[in-house]
């Protein structure tokens, strides 16, 4: 931030603290102010720390123990520079291994952190890599097989940001946390007790892992008074199995200026904005009114996800302007694509994805056990791999899982019955996630169309892919959104096939693959994942 511009923002702030408190907004002052991620540099070294540990947060009142990097929830944001090696240094200080995965990055799969990747208790790991894309906004989390949902639910998750000349040449705000402005958004559930109440178990393998608290940057409903003008936020889906879309209290419109792998070619003019799981996209919002409003997430009609407060559109984050003037403008044009190759004569790969018939009976039957026929009465079943809702009162009892680690929570019913392996309920062209064995060869520098199918599966799939940005060719069977057609690494599978163009510029043997999974992620955790393997032909 320029001086000038730290002055002139901290004499507002200043003038907002002196202003008697029965004269202000009376929701603002009951509201947190909004935690902005520290923002970190690598050092003269070229070096970062990250330290990954647990600490205490306070929700509702009530301390819960929770997980972050550098912190006790969450982590910083890691500023870093196109064409600028840096080194990540992780130590582990949980009782558990972990991993991180650069979320976004296109990087060799030696140091993208997969579930191979394994940090052990105690451990330290480093990686050393040179970011050559787009500026964009990307992120790390865990991404220990079987444990990844458990540990982003406890609070491991952070920013990662690329800059670039391109992105420099532009007059978007770029005063960190002040009008250029990071919002995580996760749902959680808490115990009684105020503890995170993390489960998988057969309901949850087959719809997610939910909650019934919205939070942004680790708090609930909390307030943002940026200057007058164009704010940016940078967004990101962080919960684990809960789509959003985002809209404004008054319905002004969001201008979409980046994707999950940078800049769009030119702003577009949304009033509401579908975020999967783990998408990035960054919007501008012009506040010059000083009309204070809220960012919400709106209703979704995704199995389970529509239980209150979701029911209704639920607050993410309040803004309120200040009077000073905001610097940064929202440009006409912003950075070129380039044009798509040519289709004819790719190499075609399909992966399907599916879940055992008695998960998604049985998940199904949970979910109307436990919350009702709201939880699943707004979804449209016809053809779709799941009984009919009439018929659920008939399913088969809930089966028994093996292999649970003890840091999940089962059923006492679900226990005693069978031998029902929990891990490999969701799979990929028939198969369960199997780390020793990738799934197929890509060669190195080659574009290749691959076709993403959830026919005849009801589910929500944001499917993933390590290792580089793709672009959609199709999503279930349609052209993609104006605002879908940038650099991506997750696309939209729900019901139908969905196309993606991809081309890998770094190796991955063996030992360290790309993964390509589902990020809904207790689907990822019980087997909806492949390995596979670049280098030369």
């Amino acid at each position: 931030m320029r001086r000038r511009e730290f002055i002139k923002y901290s004499a507002a702030l200043g003038a907002l603290s002196a202003i008697p408190v029965w004269a202000r907004t009376p929701v603002f002052s009951e509201r947190p102010a909004l935690p902005v991620p520290d923002l970190l540099q690598a050092d003269i070294h070229g070096k970062i720390r990250l330290r990954i540990q647990a600490g205490k947060t306070l929700f509702n009142g009530k301390q819960a123990t929770t997980w972050g990097y550098n912190g006790n929830l969450l982590g910083p944001a890691l500023a870093l520079k196109k064409g600028a090696a840096v080194t990540v240094e992780m130590h582990n200080a949980l009782s558990q291994p972990t991993t991180v995965h650069w979320h976004g990055l296109a990087i060799p799969g030696s140091v993208d952190g997969g579930p191979q990747g394994i940090i052990a208790p105690g451990a330290t790991r480093t990686v050393t890599f040179t970011p050559d894309q787009a500026a964009s906004t990307c992120w790390f989390h865990p991404h220990y097989h079987k444990h990844t949902g458990q540990q982003v639910a406890m609070g491991l998750a952070g920013l990662v940001l690329i800059d670039d000349a391109a992105q420099g040449a532009l007059r978007l705000p770029k005063q960190w946390g002040i009008d250029d402005v990071p919002l995580i958004i996760q749902d959680k559930r808490f115990t009684p007790a105020g503890e995170i109440d993390y489960q998988l178990d057969v309901m949850t393998a087959a719809v997610g892992w939910f909650g019934d608290t919205l939070l942004c940057n680790g708090a609930e409903y909390p307030q943002h008074a940026p200057p007058r003008g164009w704010l940016r936020l940078r967004l990101l889906n962080g919960c684990n199995a809960r789509s959003l879309t985002i809209a404004a209290s008054d319905n002004r419109p969001f201008y979409v200026i980046a994707s999950d792998g940078g800049l769009l070619p030119e702003p577009v003019k949304v009033t509401s904005l579908p975020l999967l799981m783990g998408e990035r996209f960054e919007i501008m919002v012009d506040t010059s009114d000083g009309t204070p409003f809220d960012l919400v997430t709106l209703p979704v009609s995704q199995m389970g996800m529509a239980l209150p407060p979701f029911d209704k559109p639920c607050p993410v984050v309040g803004i309120r302007p200040l009077r000073i003037p905001a610097s940064g403008d929202l440009p006409d044009t912003l950075v070129a694509l380039p044009a798509l190759p040519a289709l004819e004569g790719l190499t075609q790969r399909v992966l399907t994805l599916s879940m055992d018939p008695r998960l998604d009976s049985q998940g199904m039957q949970a979910l109307k056990d436990k919350y009702g026929q709201q939880a699943i009465g707004c979804m449209n079943m016809s053809g779709m791999n799941m009984h009919d809702a009439s018929d659920m009162n008939s399913m088969p009892g809930m089966s028994g899982m093996k292999g649970m680690p003890e840091t999940h929570h089962m059923s006492n019913s679900a226990m005693e019955q069978g031998a029902f392996d929990l891990y490999t309920a969701n799979r990929i062209n028939g198969k369960a996630f199997d780390m020793n064995h990738p799934a197929f060869h890509v060669p190195l520098g080659r574009y290749e169309r691959w076709v993403i199918s959830g026919e005849g599966d009801m589910m929500l799939h944001p499917f993933h892919i390590h290792g580089m940005q793709f672009r959609i060719l199709t999503e279930n069977g349609q052209p993609p959104a104006a605002h879908r057609r940038g650099w991506k690494d997750t696309v939209r599978v729900e019901g139908g096939r969905s196309e993606v163009l991809v081309r890998f510029d770094y190796v991955a043997s063996a030992e360290h693959a790309y993964m390509a999974h589902c990020h809904l992620l207790e689907h990822e955790d019980t087997g909806m994942m492949l390995g596979f393997t670049v280098g030369e032909a």
